[in-house]
């Protein structure tokens, strides 16, 4: 693809303001020197990990300030854990293996063709465009780009505009140790955001809403841009009749709350068995109450990113309770200690039904509806007949039960007995299904995602494919004939 050529059709009719000029020029730089500069050989693409880890090392503090800024109060805690700690563990991983995801892969070679030679080479596919949410800004901004960046491409990142604290310090940090064509960080303007999807990147990666998903894939097809969506949806946690529910309370109580519920992975509903609905209730509430109190000046509870936002769950929560649900609430979302720290009371919602908009829509924060199945089966045609989810959860000891669910669901990945964590193995792929995504990455299927891996065939001068050539005469009867036989 060209891209200067492909750049200005995409930015055709639209005036070039001085950020979206910068970007062009700086995207045009980087489609120039991937095309003309060799690959990044092992040691500069170690460098370039060990440059962005150095960003984050020198800068923890500020990026925890930052991010909390941006949301009215993130937990430092949940920024450490499940941001800091988290990009540590994905370049330390990386760097570690990246020498052997470099080297070429021996294929086997079918039989007629031997003694010939098959290898899978990978080579950087040249600029990688990442659209970053805000809800983990620094782990999902940077996890994608370890990736891009280990399988040699230069990399541009669009931060979220909810986050503008966080994008500013990325922005400054990155630009003091990446030249800008090896990793640059843009603006939040509205005209990038408007523009970044359209450029003729040769790999796109956003993470966001399922709405918002469409949208970029829509805008990187006029390219061919291939995409990888990390979106989301409802993802539901199945309590079997064989589970420990004590035990299953505390994980989906701290798997919903953490971030206070704003992240892409939690579980979005739970379907219990009717006898134990009431009592299973009762027990993720009371974990709730243990793990952040019922204080909302409690640190360790993270605010809700915006004014939007908490009036969007206001609106699910009231929506539910004129249909009939039974709200659990320590207090109302419009008590004003609450509101004043844009801090969403843990909220539990029994008896949701399927024409509340709470199940018809993401809810990305502290609300959980709480519904009753009848048997197993139930619960498995609840899920099939939705999107597709990005995760599912199971809790229950009956290994029949949980094989029966796996095999019968379809959802981005799988935590069995908890929440969460099967998004931190690091050699697993992280990606969605259908309307909660596609594509995956992390580890070494973010090095091969961002890769293109080359097939290359070594002809041995032993073998006879000169018999294949005209005139062809009986000499290919007698090939077709071993040919069949070796097939």
């Amino acid at each position: 693809m060209s891209g200067s050529s492909a750049l200005s059709n995409a930015l055709d009719g639209s005036p070039t303001s001085v950020p979206l000029g910068a970007l062009k020029d700086c995207f045009q730089a980087m489609v120039l020197r991937s095309r003309t500069e060799p690959p990044p050989d092992l040691a500069e693409r170690l460098d370039r990990l060990a440059r962005l880890r150095a960003v984050v090392a020198d800068n923890e503090e500020r990026f925890r300030q930052a991010i909390s800024a941006d949301f009215g109060h993130r937990s430092a805690v949940e920024t450490t854990i499940a941001e800091t700690m988290m990009v540590y563990s994905e370049i330390r991983h990386a760097t570690k293996q990246l020498k052997s995801w470099m080297a070429p892969q021996r294929i086997a070679t079918t039989l007629q063709f031997l003694p010939a030679r098959n290898r899978l080479m990978p080579q950087p596919l040249g600029v990688v465009g990442i659209i970053a949410p805000w809800n983990y800004p620094l782990q999902l901004t940077l996890a994608p780009a370890i990736g891009a960046l280990a399988a040699g491409n230069r990399v541009i990142i669009k931060p979220s505009e909810l986050a503008p604290h966080f994008a500013g310090l990325l922005k400054e940090t990155v630009a003091a140790r990446f030249d800008a064509t090896e990793l640059l960080v843009t603006g939040i303007e509205d005209e990038i955001a408007k523009a970044f999807a359209s450029l003729p990147f040769d790999h796109l990666v956003f993470t966001g809403s399922t709405r918002v998903g469409r949208l970029v894939a829509e805008a990187a097809g006029r390219n061919l841009t291939p995409v990888t969506l990390e979106l989301g949806g409802k993802s539901p946690a199945i309590i079997d009749a064989s589970a420990d529910l004590d035990e299953a309370a505390e994980r989906i109580a701290y798997g919903k709350l953490l971030n206070a519920g704003q992240t892409c992975i939690a579980p979005d509903y739970v379907l219990v068995p009717e006898r134990s609905l009431q009592a299973f209730t009762e027990k993720v509430r009371a974990q709730m109450r243990r793990m952040f109190g019922t204080d909302p000046a409690n640190k360790d509870y993270t605010s809700i990113i915006s004014d939007r936002h908490y009036a969007r769950l206001e609106g699910l929560v009231a929506d539910a309770a004129q249909r009939g649900a039974k709200i659990l609430q320590p207090a109302k979302a419009d008590d004003p200690n609450w509101k004043s720290h844009r801090k969403f009371p843990p909220t539990l919602i029994v008896g949701a039904t399927a024409d509340m908009a709470v199940m018809q829509e993401e809810i990305f924060g502290p609300v959980l509806p709480m519904l009753g199945t009848r048997s197993p089966a139930d619960a498995i045609a609840f899920v099939n007949a939705r999107d597709r989810p990005l995760a599912l959860y199971w809790f229950g000891k009956d290994r029949i039960a949980r094989d029966e669910v796996l095999a019968r669901t379809i959802s981005g990945g799988v935590t069995v007995n908890d929440c969460l964590f099967h998004f931190a193995q690091a050699n697993q792929p992280m990606g969605g299904v259908g309307a909660s995504g596609t594509g995956a990455y992390h580890g070494e299927w973010g090095f091969r995602t961002f890769s293109k891996l080359k097939p290359v065939f070594y002809r041995s001068k032993f073998n006879r494919l000169a018999d294949l050539y005209p005139p062809y005469g009986g000499k290919i009867a007698r090939l077709e004939k071993l040919m069949r036989f070796m097939s």
